[in-house]
C-alpha cells in the first residue's frame, strides 16, 4: 500500500435490521496515523459502523477496505490478526483474571508454538512466552498500570478497567484501533488521563485511531478530523473547528445556535 493511501475505506455502507436502516450509504476513510472521531446523537449508527468494520455485522451493501483488503469477506475471528483491535462501550474483560493475564490472553493471535511445545514448554515455546511477556510488561508500563498488574480485574474501579481494556487492545499490536466510548463513566481526571494515553498511542506507536466519544471538548481537542452521523447518515465531515461551526451539526447534535 502507498503511504498516502487510506488505512481504512468505508464505501457506501448500508446496514438494515429488517425495516430499520441503521446505516444509510455511509462513506469515510481513515488516513495513516490519524485520529478520526465519529460523533452523533444516541442511535445515530456509530457503534453499528464499528460493528461492521469488526465484521460483527454484515453490511446490507457497500464495502469496507483495510489496507486494500475487503473486510466484509474476512471471518470475524480473523479481523484481529489483520491488525485491527477494539475496545467496547461495555467493558469486555476476563474479570476473574489479573491485568497481566488479560493482556497475555490478547497475545494469542501472535503465538506460533504448537500444542506439544506449549505443554512441554521447551525451546521455541519458552522463548516465545518470554517475548510475549516482555511486550505485555512494556504496555503495562506505558499505561502506568504497574500497581495493578497482578490485581483481579473484576475488583478494579471502572476507570482502571477501561485502561486495562485499552492495554489489551494494544497487546494485539494493531495498525488500526477502534475505541468505542473509551471515556464513558469516567470523572474528569480519568478522562484527561485517557485522552493523554490515546495521544501517546497515536504519536508513539504508528497507529491510526477511530474514536467514538460523547465528550465534545475532548473530541475537539484530540481529533484530527470528525465525522458526524445522524439517523444513520453522514451529515458532516471535516476538521474539529469546522465541525463546531457547521449549522447542520449544531442542529442535530450540539443543540445550540452558536459555537
Amino acid at each position: 500500500m502507498d503511504a498516502s493511501s487510506p488505512v481504512l475505506s468505508v464505501e457506501s455502507v448500508t446496514l438494515d435490521f429488517g425495516r430499520v436502516r441503521a446505516l444509510d450509504e455511509v462513506s469515510l476513510h481513515v488516513r495513516p496515523r490519524e485520529i478520526l472521531a465519529i460523533i452523533g446523537p444516541n442511535g445515530a449508527g456509530k457503534t453499528s459502523l464499528l460493528n461492521c468494520i469488526s465484521n460483527f455485522y454484515k453490511p446490507s451493501s457497500g464495502r469496507i477496505l483495510f489496507n486494500g483488503r475487503d473486510l466484509t469477506r474476512v471471518p470475524p475471528h480473523r479481523i484481529a490478526s489483520l491488525g485491527i483491535a477494539r475496545t467496547f462501550q461495555n467493558i469486555a474483560l476476563y474479570t476473574g483474571l489479573s491485568t497481566l493475564d488479560n493482556l497475555m490472553a490478547a497475545r494469542h493471535v501472535h503465538m506460533r508454538s504448537g500444542l506439544l511445545e506449549c505443554v512441554l514448554y521447551w525451546g521455541f515455546a519458552h522463548r516465545e512466552d518470554l517475548h510475549h511477556r516482555r511486550v505485555v510488561e512494556e504496555i503495562i508500563k506505558f499505561l502506568e498500570m504497574e500497581p495493578i498488574r497482578k490485581a483481579t480485574v473484576g475488583a478494579l474501579p471502572h476507570g482502571l478497567r477501561k485502561r486495562v481494556e485499552l492495554g489489551r487492545a494494544l497487546a494485539l499490536e494493531p495498525r488500526l484501533l477502534l475505541l468505542d466510548e473509551p471515556m464513558t463513566g469516567m470523572n474528569q481526571e480519568e478522562k484527561e488521563a485517557m485522552a493523554r494515553y490515546i495521544l501517546d498511542i497515536h504519536e508513539q506507536r504508528d497507529v491510526s485511531i477511530v474514536l467514538i466519544e460523547h465528550d465534545m471538548g475532548l473530541v475537539m481537542d484530540i481529533a484530527d478530523r470528525v465525522v458526524v452521523l445522524d439517523f444513520g447518515r453522514k451529515i458532516a465531515e471535516g476538521p474539529p473547528d469546522e465541525i463546531k461551526r457547521n449549522p447542520e451539526v449544531i442542529k442535530a447534535y450540539l443543540g445550540q445556535e452558536h459555537a
